[in-house]
């Protein structure tokens, strides 16, 4: 073209979860059976949705006002019914204009980042879900500011750096959380969020907790929200139903905005977002038009408390098989779906190697990881997919320089998760020591 179309380093960061799909499929055209441990999708996983939860979305698709517009923040029921359960808690306090829904967290979080001025910057964590990286670095057209996550510390914030990156980084304006994490699975505990909310206040920074897992938790743990903790700070929480209900379809998630009068700048900023989402008049009417009825059905609640325990399960029985590996860095999921295991610095060298015994799914793979670039994760996670058919994440695609790998925790046979991880951590032996 005459001119450049977009702007310097747009395309050249990659959403692995998806990409490797496309590896997986080209595979399976070539015979190899897929375990997909890649994406948080508990449909694909084989989840049943209830028929009582069925039927209260069919009767709701029956009535004429699910097929038109709604006002541009919400379904007012709903908004009123997630001020009730949020105000419930006697923290913070919400009202329906408080509440913005969105076609999906992912519609949420580049209206987030988008509405910032591009040198403001806000920190996020290191590794953290791709979709929150790539949305922040593409607003600001640079590389994440990232705090770490220790793997030697249960996957807790390195809160000396955090609170180092926010003092000698003058255009960080907020910091972002995941709470339950992902990728990591780790669970903050209630002091850390106090921790975070004290160096907000120091440096005058909002904060942005992404709670889609917030109710998926086990092993004994119990989540936070931060309406809980930030009293009069200026805040956002991200939620949804697309792991909760399950309904990752629905693309139905939403914003509650803490504080909004409490800073100028601030309410400006939630204005912004507010009239971005007016441009597309609403958000879909029909996934918000039944959270009500659902969440307050009588068998919401076990039915949600059978899935978690259906978690915790795959949480520790995918500990207990990981954890025999030397050189892996394992430590128990505590919450959401998903788990992040590194490998000892050093441990991979980018020549290892799994047998494939097909000639052109070999020759497929050896053309995608032996050329320059290749993170040494990707290499591992790529053999292992052709070598087993286990398709799992490479962590260094979460905005990380640790090598290791992320999987999830949806399988619904408890043999086959048993069968999975065995393969996987016999398979690691084996390729560490080619």
């Amino acid at each position: 073209m005459r001119k450049d179309l977009v702007l310097p380093g747009a395309g050249g960061m990659n959403y692995e979860i998806r990409n490797i799909v496309n590896v997986a499929e080209k595979l399976q055209a070539h015979g190899v059976r897929i375990q997909w441990e890649n994406i948080g999708d508990p449909i694909v996983k084989g989840e049943v949705i209830p028929a009582w939860m069925k039927e209260i979305v069919a009767n709701a698709a029956r009535q004429n006002e699910t097929w038109g517009y709604c006002p541009t923040r919400g379904v007012l029921e709903t908004r009123e019914f997630i001020c009730e359960t949020t105000n419930r808690r006697g923290g913070t306090r919400i009202t329906p204009d408080d509440v913005i829904f969105f076609n999906g967290l992912g519609d949420a979080i580049a209206k987030v980042y988008g509405a910032l001025r591009p040198p403001a910057r806000v920190l996020v964590p290191s590794p953290t879900y791709t979709t929150h990286s790539l949305g922040e670095a593409g607003h600001a057209t640079a590389s994440p500011i990232a705090f770490p996550l220790d793997p030697a510390n249960r996957w807790y914030p390195d809160m000396e750096a955090l609170r180092n990156y926010a003092r000698y980084n003058p255009q960080v304006v907020g910091i972002m959380i995941i709470n339950p994490d992902n990728p990591t699975g780790m669970v903050y505990p209630a002091e850390t969020l106090r921790e975070i909310v004290a160096v907000c206040r120091e440096h005058d920074l909002f904060l942005v907790a992404d709670e889609v897992y917030n109710n998926i938790v086990y092993n004994g743990e119990k989540t936070v929200p931060i309406s809980d903790v930030v009293g009069d700070l200026p805040s956002l929480a991200m939620k949804g139903i697309s792991k909760e209900l399950p309904w990752p379809g629905s693309r139905c998630g939403w914003v509650e905005v803490y504080n909004y009068g409490r800073d100028v700048q601030f309410q400006r900023y939630i204005n912004t977002i507010l009239s971005s989402k007016m441009n597309e008049v609403c958000s879909t009417s029909l996934p918000q038009t039944v959270i009500p009825a659902i969440m307050r059905h009588p068998e919401y609640q076990p039915y949600l408390k059978e899935r978690i325990a259906c978690y915790e399960r795959n949480s520790n029985i995918t500990y207990d098989f990981l954890k025999t590996v030397p050189g892996l860095v394992v430590n128990r999921t505590n919450g959401a779906f998903y788990m992040a295991v590194s490998f000892t610095e050093g441990l991979l060298n980018g020549k290892q190697k799994l047998p494939i015994g097909n000639p052109e799914v070999r020759a497929l793979v050896e053309g995608l990881v032996d050329v320059p670039g290749v993170s040494p994760d990707k290499r591992f996670v790529y053999y292992l997919l052709a070598s087993t058919g286990i398709c799992v994440v490479p962590l260094s695609s979460f905005n990380t320089g640790l090598q290791g790998f992320r999987v999830t925790l949806l399988e619904k046979d408890e043999k086959a998760c048993m069968r999975i991880y065995e393969t996987l951590a016999a398979k690691i032996k084996e390729y560490l020591a080619s």
